[in-house]
C-alpha cells in the first residue's frame, strides 16, 4: 500500500510542539495532510467590508471579521478594586457595527495601531454586553498599508484572504502561516480518483484543488477546488459503503419463507382492519429479501403512526413460520415494555403458543429487560435457548453474554439512531449464520441522508397513516410575548380532559437537582430566556397541579424514575386514570395512547425539529384530533421561533427532517453519532449536494463491481485507509 510520509508526519517537526498542541486538541488536527485538509470556513476580500450582521447568531462562538476602525475612545474608570483604563473601539463593516473593548495594560498596543480609518482582521468570542454585542480583548491583525506588519498587509493585498475555522489558542491568520508551512506538501497527495472518473467529469487534479482551496487568486479558483473536494468525499464515502454492500452481498444466510397457513396467515386472518397499500408493498419488500440467501439488510422509515410496527411484525412471524426466531431490540424499558403489550395484544392466543388456551399455530412472546425478576428472567433465557419462544423483545439486556438463541433468523433494530453500531453486532452475531436485519426509524430521513449515512441499507419507506388516524393541529405559544396565550393552552388541556381525553406535558429537564446545567455552555440565542436554566418536570408539575389544572390527576414520568415506577405511571395513563403525564422525552417514542389528543411542549425551542415532530406523533393516534401546543420565550424574529413555526406549518416529517439537517449540518456520518458532533464531511452538504452523493454511488457501484478490492487503484485505497480509521472501519463492518 502506497504510503505518504511527508504527509503523515506529526505537525510537531514542521511547526514546533506548541503551536503543534493547540491544533491536535483544539482543532483534532495531527498531521500535514489533516491540516490541508482544514478548509476556509469563507474568504475576505481586500477592500470588501465582510459582515457584521450575522454575528448575532453566533454568541459564545469564536469568530474573525475583517473591519474598519470608526471610532476609539480611551475611558478611565474607577471600580470596586480601584481604578484602571478601557480602550473601546467601534468596528464597521457597512452591515453593523460591533464595539471592541481591551483593559488595563492591554489598551496600549491597540490604541496606538487602531485608528480611525484603519483596517484589520479581529478575532475574538462574541458575547453581548448591556445589550451590545461585542468582542474582549480581541487578537488583530492590521491590513492596512500602514500597518506595523508590512509583509503581512502586501501578503493580502492583492488576495482572497481565507479565513478559517479556528479557536481561542490559534486565530486564523495563526492558522493561514501553518497551513503556508505545509503547502508545498501538497504536490506528494495522492490522487484518490480514478484517472477516467476525474477527466470525465472535469474536475482539476488534487494538488491543484488543496491549492487553489488555500490560496485561490480568483473565485473561479474556488469554484473549482470546491467541486472537485466535494466530489472526493462524496466518491470515497459512497466506495466504503458501495464495499460493504459488496462483501454483504457475499455472506451466507438462511433463506427465510412463510409457510402457507402457518402463523402469518392465522395473524392476517384476525387483523380487525386491512393494510394500507404501503403497508402491503413493504412487507413484500421485506418477504423478497428474507426468501434469499444472504442476509437483509433493510431500513424501514415511516412516518410515526405509519404502521412500521405492524410491518415489522409480520415479518417477524414469517420467520417464526419457516423455524427460526425473531428479536426486536428497543432503546428503553418503557418501550420494549410498551412493544411486548401491544404485540401479545395484536396476537391474541397466537402469542401463547405452548400454553394453555394457546393456539396450536401460536408461538410464545417473551420480553427480556435488565429490570426483570429473577424467576421471571431464567424462564425466558430458557424459552430462546430451547426454541420455545419465536418472538423476544428486549432492550440491551438481550446484548449479553448469558443470552442464548435457538436459531435466530430476525432482528429488527427500533429507533436505530439510539443504539450504538457495537450493540446491533453483538445481538447479530447470536444467530448461528447472519440473521436478517431491519432497522426502523421514526425520524424521516431525506433520501441524501440515508443515501450518505446508511448507504448500505436498501430502503423502504411508509409514507401513508393507516385509516383513521386523525390530523394534528400544531400551534406556536409566545409566552414571553403574550402570557395570555400560556394561559388559554392550559385552559384546552383542561377542556380536553372534561371531554374524557388526555394530555401530555413534555419538559426539556427532570429537575431533580442531578440535571442542573451548571457549567452548561449557554445556548447562543439572543433572548433573555436563555439565561435561565431549561423549564423542569418537577417543578411545573407542581405549578400545575397547585394552579391551571388543580384538581386533576397528574403524574410525572422521567428517566431516572425506577423502571417499576415508570411501568406503573405509564399503564395507569394506558388506563386513563391519570389525565395529565408531565414527562421529558422518555415517551418520545413508542408510547401509543389513543386517548390523548393534546401535548404541550415547554421551552419547545430547546428541541431539534426531527424531535419535535416525533413527540408531537403522541397525539391524535386515536378517533378524535390531536393538538400539540409549542410553548416558548423566544421573540418572534428569533431563529429558534422560525424553527417552531417550520414545525407547525407542515406535518412532512421529509420535509421536517431536511428543515432540521440544514440547520444542524450533518453530524460525522460515519461516526457513531449521527449528529452535532464534528462531520467527517468537510465540503459536502448532504442536502445541497444531492447531485454529486448521487452521482458518486453510482460511479462507486461501478468501481467496486470491477474491482472490490481496489487492487488497481492504490490511490483510491489511501484514501479509503485514511477516512476509515480504526473505528469507523469498525463501525463500517458492523453496522
Amino acid at each position: 500500500m502506497e504510503h505518504v510520509p511527508a504527509l503523515d508526519e506529526d505537525l510537531k517537526k514542521t511547526l514546533g510542539p506548541a503551536t503543534a498542541k493547540v491544533l491536535a486538541e483544539q482543532l483534532g488536527l495531527h498531521t500535514a495532510l489533516d491540516l490541508l485538509h482544514h478548509y476556509p470556513r469563507r474568504y475576505a476580500e481586500r477592500g470588501e467590508l465582510t459582515s457584521l450582521a450575522d454575528l448575532a447568531d453566533q454568541i459564545d462562538e469564536h469568530v474573525t471579521v475583517v473591519a474598519q476602525v470608526a471610532d476609539a475612545r480611551l475611558l478611565t474608570y474607577h471600580g470596586s478594586r480601584g481604578g484602571g483604563k478601557r480602550l473601546e473601539v467601534t468596528i464597521t463593516d457597512g452591515s453593523g457595527r460591533l464595539q471592541l473593548v481591551f483593559f488595563g495594560a492591554g489598551v496600549h498596543k491597540p490604541h496606538k495601531e487602531l485608528l480611525p480609518g484603519s483596517r484589520a482582521m479581529f478575532a475574538g468570542k462574541v458575547s453581548r454586553f448591556n445589550h451590545k454585542l461585542q468582542l474582549a480583548h480581541p487578537a488583530y491583525e492590521p491590513l492596512g498599508a500602514d500597518a506595523s506588519d508590512r509583509d503581512a498587509a502586501t501578503a493580502f493585498a492583492n488576495q482572497l484572504i481565507p479565513i478559517y475555522p479556528a479557536c481561542a489558542k490559534l486565530e486564523s491568520w495563526k492558522i493561514a502561516k501553518c497551513v503556508d508551512a505545509v503547502l508545498p506538501r501538497a504536490q506528494e497527495a495522492v490522487d484518490p480518483l480514478p484517472p477516467g472518473l476525474r477527466e470525465g467529469r472535469g474536475l482539476v487534479p488534487l494538488t491543484e484543488a488543496l491549492l487553489k482551496i488555500h490560496r485561490p487568486a480568483t473565485k473561479a479558483d474556488i469554484e473549482d477546488a470546491r467541486q472537485r473536494l466535494k466530489w472526493d468525499e462524496a466518491f470515497v464515502l459512497q466506495v466504503a459503503l458501495a464495499r460493504r454492500r459488496h462483501a454483504d452481498s457475499q455472506l451466507p444466510a438462511v433463506a427465510r419463507r412463510a409457510t402457507p397457513g402457518g402463523l402469518l396467515d392465522a395473524f392476517d386472518a384476525k387483523l380487525p382492519f386491512t393494510l394500507t397499500d404501503g403497508q402491503q408493498n413493504v412487507s413484500k419488500e421485506i418477504f423478497d429479501d428474507l426468501a434469499t440467501s444472504h442476509p437483509m439488510h433493510r431500513l424501514l422509515q415511516g412516518e410515526v403512526g405509519s404502521g412500521k410496527t405492524m410491518v415489522a411484525l409480520r415479518a417477524m412471524l414469517a420467520v417464526v413460520d419457516s423455524g427460526g426466531q425473531a428479536a426486536m431490540l428497543a432503546p428503553t424499558e418503557v418501550l420494549a415494555q410498551q412493544h411486548h403489550r401491544s404485540i401479545t395484544e395484536m396476537m391474541g392466543e397466537l402469542a401463547e403458543g405452548g400454553m394453555l388456551g394457546g393456539s396450536d399455530q401460536g408461538t410464545k412472546v417473551v420480553l427480556l429487560t435488565g429490570s426483570m425478576g429473577t424467576a421471571a428472567r431464567r424462564q425466558a433465557l430458557l424459552d430462546l435457548v430451547t426454541g420455545e419462544a419465536g418472538v423476544v423483545i428486549g432492550t440491551h439486556a438481550l446484548i449479553e453474554d448469558k443470552v442464548q438463541f435457538h436459531d435466530l433468523g430476525l432482528v429488527v433494530v427500533d429507533e436505530q439512531h439510539r443504539f450504538g453500531v457495537e450493540q446491533r453486532d453483538a445481538l447479530r452475531s447470536k444467530g448461528k449464520q447472519p440473521p436478517h436485519l431491519l432497522v426502523m426509524t421514526a425520524t424521516p430521513i431525506p433520501r441524501t441522508v440515508a443515501m450518505t449515512v446508511f448507504g448500505d441499507l436498501e430502503t423502504s419507506v411508509l409514507d401513508q397513516l393507516p385509516a383513521g388516524r386523525s390530523p394534528i393541529a400544531t400551534h406556536v405559544v409566545p409566552a414571553k410575548d403574550k402570557p395570555h396565550f400560556l394561559a388559554r393552552a392550559w385552559e384546552r388541556v383542561r377542556e380536553e380532559v372534561e371531554n374524557g381525553h388526555q394530555a401530555y406535558v413534555v419538559c426539556p429537564r427532570i429537575g431533580d437537582g442531578e440535571d442542573d446545567p451548571k457549567g452548561r455552555k449557554k445556548a447562543s440565542a439572543e433572548d433573555e430566556a436563555e439565561k435561565r436554566p431549561p423549564l423542569a418536570v418537577l417543578e411545573i408539575a407542581e405549578q400545575l397541579t397547585r394552579g391551571p389544572l388543580a384538581g386533576l390527576s397528574v403524574e410525572v414520568l422521567h428517566g431516572r424514575m425506577d423502571p417499576a415506577d415508570k411501568d406503573d405511571v405509564m399503564r395507569r395513563f394506558a388506563a386513563g386514570e391519570v389525565k395529565v403525564l408531565v414527562a421529558t422525552t422518555v415517551i418520545e417514542v413508542g408510547v401509543n395512547v389513543p386517548n390523548s389528543t393534546v401535548m404541550v411542549i415547554m421551552d419547545a425551542d430547546r428541541f431539534g425539529v426531527s424531535q419535535l415532530h416525533q413527540l408531537r406523533g403522541r397525539v391524535g393516534r386515536g378517533s378524535a384530533p390531536g393538538l400539540c401546543l409549542l410553548v416558548s420565550e423566544m421573540h418572534e424574529a428569533s431563529p429558534a421561533r422560525a424553527r417552531l413555526a417550520a414545525v407547525a406549518a407542515t406535518l412532512d416529517g421529509f420535509e421536517l427532517s431536511r428543515i432540521d439537517l440544514e440547520q444542524r449540518r450533518e453530524g460525522d456520518v460515519l461516526g457513531q453519532a449521527q449528529s452535532g458532533v464534528r462531520s467527517s464531511l468537510r465540503m459536502l452538504a448532504v442536502i445541497e449536494d444531492e447531485e454529486v452523493i448521487a452521482q458518486a454511488r453510482e460511479e462507486a457501484a461501478r468501481v467496486v463491481a470491477a474491482d472490490p478490492e481496489l487492487e488497481h487503484l492504490p490511490g483510491l485505497r489511501t484514501a479509503l485507509d485514511a477516512l476509515l480509521d480504526a473505528e469507523r472501519e469498525q463501525y463500517l463492518e458492523k453496522g
